[in-house]
């Protein structure tokens, strides 16, 4: 690296911070500027030391503009510009995650999430917008998806997955939502690095972008299993959620849900889609336009399939995101379009649409009732000695009581 060539990553903004490292021939010295630098001053300079000792970075000259940036973030920032500027972690630190982390990281206390848990709603958080990511758990949603592909520009991916992975190591952060990473595509070599890069940090599901096969799942499958072995983490504890985007991935539907024992949803995502097929807006005045936006008619028969092919292999169909926030209405409608065609949730963009995709894909009370006497009547059966019992003319099994206790849970979900 030439000593006039200059190193950025992050941004001026709120809860985030620009980390700037110019190198020279000079001893290192360190810049800081920030919002909260009467207070924090001296903590922001001293994990900037503790990063710049951790990567043997002994010349050049670190600037940090900060505006209220975590401490985690500000960490992320410093370690992406050192690593772009060429430096390496020394001998001996890396205590955590990775190869890359730095000493203070330690291993995220994560569990597994479960198979068949709720995913009503999953939340679409960009990955390089850490003002968006470190409030994203108290939204109420069922699963948080980091984003490193869409909403992440390509001269920022690799800032912006050091920040994800950074973001997930935190034990305090995520507590209650599902969290999720969506990588780029396998078949470009950032999908790769992205997985290299946050699967220590133990997520509990990968979204696999533009599947168009069982070969993208199964390369994913071997890459998670050799960072599983690698790393020490529980063999096939990391779900994954293959998204299909094109008409090839509606064609092979059934063959991508049942490509992998980790595969635990399969995705739509319809805007990819309708680009693909080149499909067509109706014209604002046509009969058609009657059934609005929210009806998405050119994906409907993508859509019956990606639900057949999920439920063929016991997995959840999760439907895509309406692009519109502001049209509350088209969205209730979207959504009970997808509850409709039998999809198990929905994707959302934007906090304000959660309560919305809730209340439908929610239980309706008389469901809620109905479960509460199912388990009643078995737990009754169970106390009396009984080996089976009736409800309704329904002879009440395992599977049966455990989908009404999962009613019943989904009730409370938001309150």
């Amino acid at each position: 690296m030439s000593e006039s060539q200059v190193v950025e990553a992050g941004f001026a903004s709120k809860s985030d911070c620009l980390a700037r490292y110019t190198p020279s021939v000079d001893t290192i010295s360190v810049s800081i500027e920030s919002s909260v630098g009467t207070l924090f001053g001296g903590e922001i300079r001293r994990s900037a030391l503790e990063m710049l000792d951790s990567y043997g970075v002994e010349t050049g000259h670190l600037e940090i503009e900060d505006d209220g940036a975590l401490d985690l973030v500000i960490r992320a920032r410093i370690e992406a510009v050192l690593r772009k500027a060429g430096f390496s972690l020394k001998t001996g630190f890396g205590v955590g995650f990775g190869s890359h982390a730095d000493e203070r990281c330690v291993t995220a206390a994560r569990t597994p999430s479960g198979l068949d848990r709720t995913r009503h709603i999953r939340l679409y958080v960009p990955g390089d917008q850490p003002h968006f990511a470190i409030n994203a758990d108290l939204y109420g949603s069922d699963m948080l998806v980091f984003d490193l592909e869409d909403s992440v520009a390509a001269e920022r991916k690799f800032e912006a997955r050091i920040l994800v992975r950074r973001l997930l190591e935190n034990d305090l952060l995520f507590g209650k939502s599902e969290v999720a990473v969506r990588i780029n595509m396998l078949r470009d070599k950032c999908g790769k690095a992205d997985i290299d890069e946050i699967v220590a940090a133990r997520p509990h599901a990968i979204l696999l972008p533009k599947c168009e096969s069982s070969n993208d799942v199964a390369m994913l499958d071997r890459l998670l299993s050799l960072q599983e072995k690698e790393k020490g983490i529980e063999k096939n504890s990391i779900h994954i959620i293959p998204i299909i985007e094109t008409a090839a991935g509606v064609l092979n539907a059934v063959e991508i849900a049942r490509a992998s024992e980790r595969n635990v949803a399969l995705a739509f995502g319809y805007e990819d889609f309708s680009r693909d097929i080149c499909a067509k807006p109706i014209p604002a005045g046509s009969t058609s336009a009657v059934l609005g936006k929210s009806a998405q008619i050119e994906a409907l028969l993508a859509r019956e399939m990606i639900v057949l092919a999920a439920r063929s292999a016991g997995i959840q169909p999760l439907d895509s995101v309406f692009s519109d926030i502001e049209d509350t209405d088209g969205l209730t409608e979207s959504c009970y379009q997808a509850r409709a065609l039998g999809f198990e949730g929905k994707a959302v963009i934007h906090p304000s649409q959660i309560e919305h995709v809730r209340r439908v894909f929610s239980p309706s009370e008389e469901e809620v009732e109905r479960a509460k006497a199912i388990v009643a009547a078995y737990e009754e059966s169970l106390k009396g000695g009984r080996g089976a019992v009736a409800f309704d003319g329904q002879m009440i099994d395992a599977p049966l009581v455990s989908k009404a206790r999962r009613v019943i849970e989904e009730s409370t979900r938001g309150e």
